[in-house]
């Protein structure tokens, strides 16, 4: 799971038990744009080997984690974006990871689309 909204302290991602009571791993802290840090972590995909794709939506890319959510690498830099990315899906036998972007201006969304890429 992914947590950390503007304005708290922590952002990370999260490997939780079964019931939802304990987390066994996770990956950020404090929020940030260096390697380990994440700025409103959004939504995630999980592949069939469980490495898990990461969007960060307030440093425009997506990262990513180990099954046991070790930092592998960045995947999609914000120089890959014309915006912002808000969610993704990963089609996993042919490794392609769709991200949508949208244009957020004056309160609203004005803009967006869906960019492809193959990981």
């Amino acid at each position: 799971m992914c947590h950390g909204r503007r304005g708290d302290p922590i952002h990370r991602v999260c490997k939780v038990s079964e019931d939802g009571g304990d987390i066994i791993n996770s990956h950020g802290g404090q929020p940030g744009s260096n390697i380990g840090q994440y700025n409103v972590p959004t939504r995630l995909a999980v592949d069939d080997n469980e490495f898990v794709f990461v969007v960060d939506i307030g440093n425009r890319r997506v990262t990513w984690l180990s099954p046991t959510l070790d930092y592998k690498r960045q995947v999609v830099s914000s120089d890959q974006f014309k915006w912002g990315p808000r969610r993704l899906c990963l089609d996993v036998q042919p490794r392609r990871l769709y991200v949508a972007e949208s244009e957020f201006k004056d309160g609203k969304y004005t803009a967006g689309h869906v960019v492809v890429f193959t990981v």
